[in-house]
């Protein structure tokens, strides 16, 4: 898949945050909540540094195939060198790894394509899950883990499971999991590099995007000019 082809089909970048908001609190106590029955205690602060929720492994498996997906070129750095499988890891220990805005509570039908995943498993769960299947599919037919295929290999699996082709057994849905991973990784190649992908706004540099920027109101009067933006970060403003 070309780059230019891989980033195109993205329309909308939807990220979840794990940092801390001032005094924050969150309400405890499952779905559905009942009054007088939730814990309100104050919002865990995030670990800084190490793994917040892939083993090693996984976090290995996920930056090889964030390379795979997006590999480096001319254009820009990998996908793995950009901290795709950082992103990744930050957002499965936070709200969109417990899926903290989905209903949750059943029952769960498989539906149509329109009608979107009916999941009883969280993501966090799915990458648990699904990664454990792709490598005891992968044992199956080449002997190895994913990670210790040839790059050749790796290509000819992921290719496979696009298409649906490669069955990662009862438990986990090859096609499913294949474009959750796809998702992700698109959003931490693009994400603001404060949620740990996009390393030194790699891609936003590629396509020109401005960042987080306040307004434009000292470029106004350069019309007609050509205008190089250096992009700005959330980090930068949160100094």
């Amino acid at each position: 898949m070309k780059r230019r082809e891989f980033l195109s089909s993205i329309a909308v970048l939807g990220v979840s945050t794990t940092l801390p908001l001032a005094k924050a609190q969150e309400v405890t106590g499952g779905q559905p909540w009942e009054p007088g029955k939730v814990d309100i205690r104050p919002l865990a602060q995030p670990r800084k540094g190490g793994l917040q929720y892939l083993t090693q492994h996984e976090f290995d498996t996920v930056g090889v195939i964030a390379e795979r997906f997006i590999p480096a070129d001319e254009l820009s750095i990998s996908g793995m060198e950009a901290g795709c499988a950082v992103f990744i890891d930050r957002q499965l220990a936070g709200d969109f790894g417990q899926a903290a805005s989905v209903y949750r509570l059943g029952r769960f039908v498989k539906g149509t394509a329109e009608q979107g995943p009916q999941e009883p498993h969280t993501p966090a769960e799915r990458y648990r899950h699904g990664l454990a299947a792709l490598d005891g599919a992968t044992r199956q037919q080449f002997g190895k883990k994913f990670i210790d295929l040839d790059e050749t290999q790796q290509k000819v699996v992921l290719q496979a499971m696009e298409k649906g082709q490669f069955n990662l057994g009862p438990a986990v849905e090859t096609k499913v999991f294949f474009e959750l991973l796809l998702q992700n990784v698109r959003e931490g190649f693009l994400a603001d590099p404060i949620y740990g992908g996009n390393k030194d706004m790699a891609s936003w540099k590629m396509i020109g995007f401005p960042g987080a920027r306040y307004d434009f109101r000292d470029l106004l009067s350069k019309k007609g000019q050509k205008i190089t933006i250096i992009p700005t970060s959330l980090i930068d403003n949160s100094l």
